[in-house]
């Protein structure tokens, strides 16, 4: 959200979280389906201008049933394996074992990877950096990746950019997500609205843990880092 906020000042934005139930990757796509179909049920009330799945298992297990159950934009997120692939020589992407295993991806990787991209789940990353978020240890995360010989590294979880320059550190190399595609599709959906430099930015909270995510949201608009280099 944080990246929509900072492109789109003419918006106001409704964040709705799941904090108690995450990571989504770990849960079968059934229970997933069920939890994100009643957290669409309280967006469509807010009648919004488009919904974004800041999500890539929900994005790539969930994504065409909400599409074709809401009539409003839904703009879902993936891993960026093609602009990694094209950039890289090997390509490791890093995602919940959910978006690994599903067919999205694997024809995303097929697609685009030129057999240069190899999948590797991380199944306890995203719940240590969401129960981690404001005392990681970069020591920490280090031992929650797999190893490999990679030049380029896939961030598959929205989670893992909070980590991204440990990652990549890690692994010695640039690291790729599918956030400002995602905010490019935002934004062109929304096109452009009459906008003054002094109108009233707002930013709502719902579900989850309410209180953390605003700390979160605050952390992001005063550039601090959640991992620093140790």
């Amino acid at each position: 959200m944080y990246s929509c906020y900072k492109r789109r000042k003419d918006c106001n934005f409704a964040y709705f979280a799941d904090n108690y139930n995450m990571p989504y990757g770990s849960l079968p796509k059934s229970e997933v389906l069920l939890k994100v179909d009643g957290i669409f049920q309280k967006i469509s009330l807010l009648n919004p201008a488009v919904a974004v799945v800041a999500c890539n298992t929900v994005t790539a297990e969930c994504i065409d049933y909400l599409r074709k159950k809401y009539n409003f934009p839904i703009v879902g997120i993936q891993p960026a394996i093609k602009p990694a692939a094209k950039l890289s020589k090997k390509c490791l992407v890093l995602a919940t074992e959910a978006t690994v295993n599903s067919s999205a991806v694997k024809d995303l990787a097929a697609k685009y990877g030129n057999k240069n991209v190899v999948l590797a789940p991380c199944p306890n990353l995203a719940a240590y950096i969401e129960n981690n978020i404001f005392n990681i240890k970069e020591n920490e995360i280090r031992q929650l990746l797999p190893p490999a010989d990679c030049d380029g590294v896939v961030l598959g979880c929205t989670h893992y950019t909070y980590v991204a320059d440990a990652v990549s550190r890690f692994y010695g190399c640039g690291v790729f997500d599918g956030v400002e595609g995602t905010v490019n599709q935002i934004c062109k959906i929304l096109g452009i609205f009459d906008h003054h430099e002094n109108c009233r930015q707002e930013v709502a909270f719902y579900g989850g843990n309410c209180l953390k995510n605003a700390q979160i949201f605050e952390y992001l608009k005063n550039n601090l880092k959640f991992c620093e280099p140790k």
